[in-house]
């Protein structure tokens, strides 16, 4: 079998092909391995090569005491800005308790307060505390250890290439690793590759998070809705400097009572919300970005030096302070937004099901309803929990005992622009605040990009940044208002006109078509 002019240098078959080895992946993995599937792992890094593992803050989970299910959706409704799925939350957030107390059953241990039930603490948009960490500040840490030991197995170093269909859905991936081109015979593929933050220049991110689920879904047919609204945590620790993944201050730590000052101690968000300091984070990043364009500044600071006990709360963000010279306990910690999470993705259902029989999605590279227009703190490892068992188990139903055979796997031949020329253009005009002028301009260097032959990891990387760039902006053109984590400064209100999603497939050309709005309910 060739690939284009590759030939492939090996096979394999699996039931099940997982994506990505964070906390979706892994937990879809573990599903379905249980339910009899043959399941194979792809993650192009090592072990904790995750977004899993950076996450800080922790799981958004209903509180057994003084909270109900109708609180949490009502609270991931009001940071949604209207584009929520409301049955969609309402299906997610009712399944959390028994996703975390599944993760507890593999190990992991979470942290336990004085009364010696699990501790909770508030982040910003919660109405109460609700979420639930491990390590003060290692929740992700944790979980990816926990999975991790589940023993599950897993290819590394292998990057997704293409997904292989026929009339019958999935047949297969193209997958490339040290041994070349290879081919995985398989009825279902779970795309569970992470989020975008390599489209910008700083970002919380690791390198692997590079769009890849994004464009292995378009290449396969598969709907792409909501990608306009990236959030931009506003409590990225400025002092480490330079491009690249940079550490942030968990919005925990303005839960316990650190506030955001300006460089002559003026409170950044008094007036602006009733939650304050604790405000969803797109009104938070945008008091930060219009509080540095006042001042011509590049940083605002975090002052957490009136709070008991920070490094045995925080030990994690203590040691990241000391590395850059700083210590809480003593100094303002001057932070600035940077891109964080992708509320919109892959178009499923609350199953992680596409239109594509036997491709699914789940964690960041997918688009539920449950985020809509801005996510609510700690919803993304409990969506990732939840759907990573749902598409697990969806995929053993639904596709076992499937036999396929990959008959044509051509190499990707997809436009791309330089990694850093494409990230200084969507760091310029595609940030925290966008206007039309700069939007256009994105455009024409993104449609502008040349065409070649993916034959390597990094060269698919800048491919999937590429595509995922160009609806991105094609996307943030066409919303001619301010929605959630989605800021125009020429349109600065919300239009109830664009109270819906705009979903978007790659046509017969390869260029990205807007298709009717879709809403998947609690199938």
């Amino acid at each position: 079998m060739t690939t284009g002019t590759s030939r492939v240098a090996w096979e394999d078959h699996a039931d099940l092909v997982v994506i990505g080895g964070g906390v979706a992946g892994l937990t879809a993995a573990r599903a379905a391995s249980l339910r009899g599937m043959r399941v194979l792992t792809l993650s192009k890094g090592g072990p904790t090569d995750t977004s899993t593992q950076y996450a800080q803050g922790g799981i958004a989970v209903v509180a057994p005491v003084g909270d109900t299910v109708d609180a949490h959706v009502a609270d991931t409704l009001a940071a949604g800005g209207g584009l929520c799925d409301e049955d969609a939350v309402r299906s997610i957030v009712s399944a959390g308790p028994d996703a975390v107390a599944a993760l507890g059953d593999l190990g992991a241990v979470f942290d336990i307060g004085r009364d010696g039930a699990v501790a909770r603490t508030r982040e910003g948009g919660h109405s109460i505390r609700r979420i639930i960490h491990a390590g003060g500040d290692a929740t992700g840490a944790e979980i990816q250890r926990a999975l991790n030991a589940a023993g599950l197995p897993v290819l590394f170093g292998a990057a997704a290439a293409r997904i292989l269909t026929d009339a019958r859905g999935v047949t297969g991936v193209l997958v490339f690793d040290h041994r070349g081109a290879g081919i995985v015979h398989t009825p279902a593929v779970l795309l569970a590759t992470g989020g975008l933050g390599q489209l910008y220049a700083c970002s919380t991110n690791p390198p692997g998070a590079t769009a890849d689920g994004i464009a292995l879904a378009l290449g396969a047919g598969a709907g792409i809705a909501d990608l306009e609204f990236v959030q931009f945590h506003p409590t990225v620790l400025f002092a480490a400097g330079g491009v690249g993944r940079r550490p942030l201050i968990s919005e925990a730590v303005r839960g316990e009572g650190a506030r955001l000052v300006d460089s002559r101690g003026r409170s950044i968000t008094d007036g602006l919300h009733p939650l304050g300091d604790l405000a969803p984070r797109d009104v938070v990043s945008r008091a930060i970005a219009a509080r540095l364009a006042d001042l011509g500044e590049d940083h605002v600071f975090l002052d957490a030096r009136h709070l008991d006990g920070f490094a045995d709360r925080f030990p994690t963000i203590t040691a990241m302070c000391a590395d850059a010279g700083l210590d809480p306990a003593r100094d303002r910690l001057p932070v600035a937004p940077a891109a964080h999470y992708s509320c919109g993705g892959v178009v499923t259902d609350v199953h992680g099901r596409t239109r594509i029989p036997g491709l699914y999605a789940a964690g960041e590279v997918a688009r539920t309803g449950l985020h809509g227009a801005n996510r609510l703190a700690s919803n993304s490892l409990l969506e990732g929990l939840v759907l990573g068992e749902r598409a697990g188990i969806a995929a053993a139903v639904e596709r076992g005992g499937l036999r396929v055979q990959v008959h044509d796997a051509p190499t990707p031949v997809l436009p791309r622009l330089e990694r850093n020329a494409l990230q200084q253009l969507m760091t310029q005009h595609a940030s925290v605040v966008r206007d039309a002028d700069g939007l256009a301009a994105a455009s024409v260097a993104l449609d502008s990009a040349p065409i070649s032959a993916c034959t390597d990891p990094a060269s698919l990387e800048d491919a999937a940044l590429t595509v995922t760039a160009r609806i991105l902006v094609r996307a943030a053109q066409r919303r001619t208002e301010s929605r959630g984590c989605h800021t125009r400064s020429d349109h600065p209100v919300p239009d109830r006109a664009w109270a819906h999603s705009l979903e978007q497939r790659l046509d017969s050309a390869g260029e990205p078509a807007v298709t009717i709005p879709q809403l998947t309910g609690a199938n």
